[in-house]
């Protein structure tokens, strides 16, 4: 065990001096940081671009207006004018993001208020616009001599509130059923985030493995050590780096996450069932670091991978073929079959916890046994590859020799 720990450290020291891993390392959160604060610019731009409203008002109506306008959170600055209606070319032309509104007793009794913008203009300001309508509306119905209880009844108006049976009995409870979707939602995605960045350091293992075969620095270290330190040793170092990769992503994400997200995320992420979350990402590292490990060790060179050695690579993208089926039917069959697959099973069950709102527990531990009895099955079956493979110099290993390797 002591080697192996060692074999951990070296792998970790080696990649820590590496500065393509330490530009790896920071060049996934600082892209992330990067679209993220892109988006949210081109967002504020937009937000900032206000629209200057004139007002040609003959009923003394701008204050309730300009009431409407913070009380919509409407990008509009109101502006009250004597310019004419006849005179609204002069104002509105070379100029951008301007409008101007002529109110007057006409307005009320036809129900139209014409509005002159100017040639470019926010897409949105014809939806927007429509908001000032209330103000007209309530003073349009004060002039019929309601009361101000009348005013206030009309005004609100009538909405037909849709329910199905199964929502009545929810509605007291609604509060909580947010709280065990945000219970199940923040764990998974954290778990999902672990097991990407863990995998994607795993599949390093890969190319770890068969450099040092081309290199022959494999026979100097097998000097030292076991193959089986070795592998485990390079299994577990890989890990840690990959965590590593988490932990820098979330100093950088979570910051901004709770800046711009009104939700407690360490509320809903310490809980009971991330344990669970975890150790199915965990036990997905430790399939796809064994299959990676062994596979590595029968390549002449990374760059010189056969048809084989490429669809091994391929298989933790397996998962991908499921996600659309799983999310239409979460309990179906190719849900399921997802679910059984041991190649598929992290992710696509940490997915479905993530969304069902009661677990079949009976799938999930038929499921974990699967994937348990997997990993110590792949990890057998690297030890015998990695054993031989490793030493084997000048062409990749074919899938009858390997089958050969595993016999033996």
């Amino acid at each position: 065990m002591s080697n192996t720990i060692k074999i951990a450290k070296w792998e970790i020291k080696r990649n820590l001096k590496n500065k393509s891993f330490i530009i790896s390392l920071f060049i996934t959160p600082i892209l992330f940081l990067a679209f993220f604060l892109l988006g949210n610019l081109a967002n504020s731009d937009e937000d900032q671009s206000v629209t200057t409203v004139y007002v040609n008002d003959k009923l003394n109506i701008l204050p309730a207006l300009q009431e409407a306008v913070q009380l919509h959170n409407l990008p509009f600055k109101l502006q009250k004018t004597g310019i004419a209606e006849d005179k609204i070319e002069d104002l509105l032309k070379n100029r951008e993001n301007t409008a101007y509104l002529f109110i007057g007793e006409q307005s009320l009794t036809d129900g139209v208020v014409p509005v002159y913008t100017s040639d470019v203009i926010s897409p949105m300001f014809a939806n927007q616009i429509q908001l000032l309508a209330e103000p007209l509306k309530a003073l349009q119905l004060e002039q019929l001599g309601l009361s101000k209880n009348q005013l206030a009844a009309i005004s609100k108006g009538i909405v037909f509130e849709q329910s199905t049976v199964s929502e009545i009995s929810k509605t007291e409870g609604g509060g909580r059923e947010t709280e065990k979707i945000l219970e199940r939602i923040v764990p998974g995605a954290f778990a999902s985030i672990i097991l990407l960045s863990i995998v994607f350091s795993g599949m390093m293992i890969f190319q770890s493995a068969s450099q040092e075969k081309k290199d022959k620095i494999a026979e100097i270290i097998l000097s030292s050590v076991t193959p089986k330190d070795l592998m485990q040793g390079k299994i577990i170092g890989y890990f840690l780096l990959g965590m590593l990769q988490v932990v820098v992503f979330f100093i950088f994400i979570i910051p901004i996450v709770l800046w711009k997200i009104d939700v407690p995320i360490f509320h809903y992420l310490f809980v009971p069932h991330l344990f669970l979350f975890i150790g199915i990402a965990l036990l997905g590292y430790l399939l796809f670091s064994s299959i990676f490990v062994g596979i590595g060790a029968t390549m002449a060179d990374i760059y010189t991978a056969g048809n084989f050695q490429g669809l091994v690579i391929l298989l933790p993208f397996l998962s991908f073929v499921f996600v659309g089926p799983v999310l239409t039917d979460l309990s179906g069959l190719w849900a399921q079959i997802g679910t059984y697959l041991p190649f598929t099973s992290p992710a696509v069950l940490i997915l479905r916890l993530s969304i069902l709102e009661e677990w079949p527990w009976a799938e999930i531990v038929i499921s974990l046994a699967i994937l348990i009895i997997s990993v110590w099955i792949f990890m057998k079956l690297a030890g015998k590859i990695f054993k031989v493979g490793i030493l084997m110099y000048g062409k990749n290993a074919t899938p009858k020799e390997i089958w050969t390797w595993i016999r033996q």
